[in-house]
């Protein structure tokens, strides 16, 4: 059967699927999105809180920075207060892998580059095997072995590719195979060209990012074309968007990409005009307010903001709920893409919240009806959401 509109259609890479956790990673599970906390993870109340807030913004998975036995030794208590997979991440001191496998980590993440002998890193696969872990091999530009480096000269996508080849035969060597596989560089080019080498290479799940990539607008934009590029070619199973922000931040980014691309649905899609002189209000400080307010809502629908009847009633037509600016303080308010209501000026915010928090109450009711909620573990019902 063809698709209805041919031309939105991702055809997704075929990977395996691992587990981090209880979520799915890879195969035809839904691209699960990630965050790293920086709280110091020695401050296990700190970190637990942070996680909660990455939590309410829809992480599937959460990274941790282990650099310390104190760290690790925090680590029993974040396991078992957060309630999505928790990610260990280990550089140059291996003993912390252990130690964070053996406190109830999900994953390990390595960079192989710089965490010393391949026994070192054998060490870890057995530790990994023994408490049910998976492990990320984490290949970076910015720290890639001395002899690929004296081999091909500086960081290159080839050069990328094969530390991730010789480290996924490390792991399959010791009968190893729930792992996946990062080839991040802050350059645009080289980490999606080293992505799509190892896509070629290799049938692991992929996890997608490009590191060091700035602040908020900066970082979003590199992020966006790097990670958008790759997913729009079906390369990816789980994002983490790299931003010199807070980690709730670099969540709602990275649904804000899957969105775009119509991978994931959660929360509120926003379709807004820039404004300009026809605008019937203020659109710009009315879009960050609904943004800011409508942030709790994670049942996906579709709200359209535009400030003239330029586009408002096409873009309404399309959209769960609808507002479009009109003259003397009137605008028009669209329901399931048809003309409803007026409201004015004074009453337009807080009644668009109230619409689409009823909205939302109607299709989550819907989905337990047809017995798609409360009954199901999240896993499942997150990958049943998500198509």
């Amino acid at each position: 059967m063809s698709a209805i509109r041919p031309w939105r259609a991702i055809e997704r890479r075929k990977s395996r699927r691992i587990m981090v956790g209880n979520v799915p990673v890879g195969g035809d599970a839904p691209i699960t999105v990630q965050t790293m906390t920086n709280t110091p993870t020695e401050d296990a109340a700190a970190t637990i809180d942070q996680i909660r807030r990455c939590e309410d913004a829809g992480a599937d998975i959460i990274r941790v920075s282990c650099p310390t036995e104190e760290a690790t030794a925090a680590m029993p208590a974040i396991v078992r207060a957060a309630n999505i997979p928790v990610v260990a991440d280990i550089h140059f001191h291996y003993k912390r892998a252990l130690e964070a496998a053996d406190a109830g980590a999900a994953c390990l993440r390595i960079n192989p580059g710089n965490i010393g002998s391949d026994a070192r890193v054998a060490e870890v696969i057995r530790a990994a095997k023994a408490n049910g872990c998976a492990i990320r091999i984490g290949v970076n530009a910015g720290s890639l072995e001395k002899d690929l480096l004296e081999k091909y000269g500086e960081p290159c996508p080839e050069a990328l590719v094969e530390s991730a080849l010789d480290h996924i035969k490390l792991l399959q060597d010791h009968d190893f195979h729930e792992y996946k596989v990062a080839v991040k560089a802050s350059d645009v080019f080289l980490a999606v060209s080293a992505y799509m080498g190892l896509a070629e290479a290799v049938d692991c799940p992929l996890h997608l990012g490009i590191t060091e990539a700035g602040g908020l607008i900066g970082g979003t934009v590199k992020s966006s074309i790097g990670i958008g590029n790759l997913l729009w070619a079906g390369i990816g199973d789980t994002i983490r968007v790299s931003l010199s922000a807070e980690p709730e931040d670099e969540v709602r980014v990275g649904f804000e990409i899957l969105k775009a691309l119509g991978l994931r649905t959660r929360g509120v899609r926003v379709v807004s005009c820039p404004s300009c002189a026809r605008q019937g209000f203020d659109v710009i400080r009315t879009v960050q307010a609904l943004e800011e307010r409508l942030q709790h809502i994670k049942t996906p629908l579709s709200l359209s903001v535009l400030g003239c009847v330029v586009n408002g009633p096409g873009e309404a037509r399309e959209t769960d709920i609808g507002i479009t600016g009109g003259g003397k303080g009137k605008h028009m308010v669209y329901l399931s893409g048809v003309t409803d209501h007026h409201v004015s000026d004074a009453d337009m915010l807080d009644h668009i919240v109230d619409l689409v928090e009823k909205k939302a109450a109607e299709i989550e009711a819907d989905m337990s009806d047809a017995g798609q909620a409360d009954e199901m573990p999240a896993a499942v019902k997150q990958a049943e959401v998500a198509k």
